[in-house]
């Protein structure tokens, strides 16, 4: 510890001392207050001791005097009118002395005592000249504060004596809070604090020095003020109205408070989550024909990333070769560590140098089929982190099955996702047990697959599955090479001559687990009851025999529920359901490479009809428009109910403008053949939507700002392109051309003030979601099931008797 020459206040309570110098006689020490005054009374009854110091501070703040006389005591005339009350407060066994009080006020690192003046000729009191008070004085008058006095401003005379905010003695870390940096040839560099304590011993040292040699009063209040400055910014760098203290190359030195604080300080950052060893982070690639409980693992991460096994009679031999192989070479091993503790780093010892016996370690190589915990960040939900097989393979980025995306909502864009190797067979077989891919298909939260086929293979097994799909013998018989669990038969083709064909529904047929199924296909007529379905839209499943209907995005999409894969689960379990995946992606994706799909620009383009319609449909929508504008213009548009005259003539243009938007989207949707390219994908419900296709094909609508036509920016108008005042649809942002024809500039402007409010409100969103989920976190992390049955938190207090009031 260092020992001041003088006293100096801690900076963090410099607001508390002033508050406690409000609160009691400067010269006595007592509480300004008497003890018979009611307020205070009750401010005592309180055991919150923060809300305590605040009541008696409050009441305490305004005194002039110790005890108050009876012409100032305001509060009193609410608190006890009676004359008797005012009485008594002269012979209280308060003991105060009468003297009358100062104001305080705080000035950068110091407090200034003004002391009250007498009455001006208007009754008014005199601005006194303020004097700095020294803390030595503040702990001087603290130390003379009763216990009981203290207990009652709610300090504890036991943990928390007021003299204590004053510091005489300021203790030193320790060197492992602020090692030095040893450089290569530049010698070592000390740490912030380090500098700091330095410059705390030199300006102590100096104010030592002056004070025995007899210095003028004015410079040794100024090495006062320095000692309190240095000791202050130690503490907290960023004091509101004190400049930084910098380092040599101007930076502010990192003071003890930015340490400990925020994201990045030592709680959140080093405590509540830190970095771990045995983990590894790369880009991400699709790879359809992994297993979806597989994650391909680049070689040189599985040479780097090692798991301690323990030799044994029976695996003594596959580590003996590991240890040869050495740390270079995969599968192989980095360290041995021997019975007796000792560590041999593999990349130093000779070869056959290292014999092995039961009960040493090896750490090898991860290799194919170890588990790993695989997590892509935010980690929203449980399914964010799920157990998957390790598959080593060539190059740099970990390979993922598609289907698993949808609970990681991960894409190939770019994405980087985590990769945990478990360091016990305990750790290995709990993520087995509980957190490997196929028993999160389906999820608890909404009991309902998480996963589900996507993109290629969901478009391709809509066309796979579609009555016109033939496949003739060698097709075939390549498709049954993918089927994973094949008996070996050839089924019945479903057409012998001329030639023999087998239809898609029957491929999908051995993929499919035995379950039994009704669904509807999302192009289902509703009208339509009964057992014939003219468009196939109705899907029957009989003993895993795909009878009728084409599968589509309700089967087998990724929240299907009901759908095959949920069936499966229920029916037959994660192992089947998962089988299931594996096969349709192989046997589609095989078959959707020899057949094809792609799209051109000529899908985005309805035919010359089509296009007539969609040019006359919004003609007449503009032709209203400006019927409505001169209905308003003239007076004649009656306000709907609720709305001013202007609000209603908004509802009926955009009404109007929306309508056209939809006919015109209609009509183009209408115009395309069942086997148009996008209609295809949004029909299979793999990519794309209907809106898409009108926006792309008849016109992109009206764009809104804040839910409203775009207002007017200029004076009286959108863009200086227009004349002013103008209420027509293409002056409000109203774009008539579709992405097929190109927007104007006016257009292009307006579609980019629609897009740019969207971008901010996704961004906006994330952050606030983000805190809220934070704070949610915080706040409830210490609750939990317990073995009883009930809901608790930390201190075991019960919040519910059963989880959820039911139990599931």
């Amino acid at each position: 510890h260092i020992e001041l020459a003088k006293p100096v206040f801690h900076a963090g309570f410099l607001v508390k001392i002033k508050k406690v110098l409000e609160t009691v006689c400067c010269s006595c020490g007592e509480i300004k207050l008497d003890d018979t005054n009611e307020a205070f009374k009750r401010a005592l009854r309180m055991t919150d001791r923060k809300k305590r110091f605040n009541a008696v501070w409050k009441l305490c703040a305004s005194k002039k005097e110790c005890e108050g006389s009876s012409e100032d005591d305001d509060f009193m005339a609410d608190a006890d009118n009676n004359q008797e009350g005012r009485g008594k407060k002269k012979n209280s066994t308060h003991g105060g002395c009468g003297a009358s009080q100062p104001t305080f006020r705080k000035k950068g690192l110091s407090l200034e005592m003004v002391e009250r003046q007498t009455k001006d000729s208007e009754g008014g009191d005199l601005a006194g000249k303020g004097r700095v008070i020294a803390p030595g004085e503040v702990k001087q008058l603290f130390e003379s504060i009763s216990d009981d006095d203290a207990e009652a401003m709610g300090f504890s005379p036991d943990y928390s004596r007021p003299e204590w905010m004053v510091i005489s003695i300021l203790p030193v870390p320790p060197m492992a809070v602020r090692p030095s940096v040893h450089q290569e040839g530049l010698g070592r560099s000390e740490d912030d604090l380090t500098h700091k304590l330095m410059d705390i011993l030199k300006a102590n040292n100096t104010l030592k020095k002056n004070e025995q040699d007899g210095a003028p009063q004015q410079i040794i209040r100024e090495f006062e003020a320095l000692l309190q400055y240095q000791v202050a910014t130690l503490m907290d760098n960023d004091l509101a109205g004190v400049p930084q203290s910098l380092q040599k190359s101007r930076r502010p030195i990192k003071s003890i408070r930015a340490r400990l604080k925020g994201k990045e300080g030592r709680l959140r950052g080093n405590l509540m989550g830190k970095r771990v060893d045995f983990s590894a982070r790369t880009v991400i690639t699709g790879d359809p024909n992994l297993s979806i409980d597989q994650v391909g693992v680049p070689r040189s991460i599985a040479k780097n990333m090692t798991f301690p096994e323990k030799v044994t009679p029976f695996n003594i031999e596959v580590l003996t070769k590991t240890v040869e192989n050495g740390p270079n070479e995969h599968p192989g091993a980095k360290f041995v560590i021997r019975d007796n503790g000792d560590r041999i780093d593999l990349r130093h010892a000779r070869a056959g140098a290292i014999a092995l016996q039961v009960g040493y370690i090896v750490e090898r190589h991860m290799r194919d089929d170890d588990v790993v915990i695989f997590n892509r960040q935010p980690s929203l939900h449980k399914m964010s982190m799920m157990g998957h097989r390790v598959k080593v393979m060539p190059y740099s980025t970990f390979r993922l099955n598609l289907s698993v995306t949808t609970p990681y909502n991960a894409d190939f864009d770019g994405d980087e996702m985590n990769l945990h190797l478990p360091q016990s067979y305990e750790t290995a077989a709990e993520i087995v047990e509980l957190c490997i891919v196929p028993k999160q298909i389906v999820s608890p939260q909404k009991n309902a697959p998480v996963m589900g086929i996507v993109q290629d293979t969901l478009c391709g097994v809509r066309k796979f599955t579609k009555r016109d799909t033939f496949l003739d013998m060698d097709i075939m018989m390549n498709l049954l090479m993918w089927v994973p669990d094949w008996d070996g038969t050839l089924p019945t083709p479903c057409i012998i001559k001329p030639i023999p064909l087998w239809t898609g529904k029957q491929a999908m047929s051995l993929i499919i687990p035995n379950i039994n199924l009704t669904a509807y296909h999302a192009a289902h007529p509703d009208k339509e009851v009964g057992d014939n379905s003219p468009g196939d839209t109705k899907v029957l499943i009989e003993h895993g025999e795909l009878v009728m209907g084409i599968l589509c995005k309700k089967t087998v999409g990724s929240s299907a529920g009901g759908g095959i894969i949920h069936t499966a689960v229920m029916e037959h379990g994660p192992e089947t359901a998962k089988k299931f995946f594996n096969a349709a992606q192989r046997v589609v994706n095989y078959w959707l490479l020899h057949r094809g799909f792609s799209i051109g620009i000529g899908d985005t383009i309805a035919d010359a009809r089509s296009m007539t319609d969609i040019n006359n449909t919004i003609q007449q929508a503009k032709t209203q428009v400006s019927e409505i504008i001169a209905m308003a213009q003239q007076g004649r548009l009656e306000a709907q109910p609720g709305m001013t005259i202007r609000q209603s003539f908004e509802a009926k243009v955009n009404h109007e403008l929306n309508n056209a938007r939809d006919k015109a989207g209609k009509a183009a949707q209408d115009s395309l053949p069942s086997f148009n390219n996008v209609k295809q994908m949004v029909v299979a419900g793999s990519k794309g939507s209907y809106i898409n296709i009108s926006q792309m094909t008849a016109c992109v609508g009206q764009q809104n700002v804040e839910g409203r036509r775009i207002p007017y920016g200029f004076q009286y108008r959108t863009l200086p392109h227009f004349v002013k005042d103008d209420h027509s649809p293409e002056a409000r942002g109203f774009v008539e051309n579709s992405y097929l024809r190109g927007l104007t500039p006016q257009e292009f402007f307006f579609h980019a003030m629609g897009g740019r409010e969207g971008l901010i409100d996704t961004a906006v969103k994330t952050a606030e979601t983000g805190y809220i989920q934070r704070r949610l976190v915080k706040a409830l992390e210490d609750v939990m099931v317990k073995y009883d049955g009930t809901v608790r938190n930390a201190q075991g207090d019960v919040v519910q008797f059963c989880y959820g009031e039911d139990g599931m």
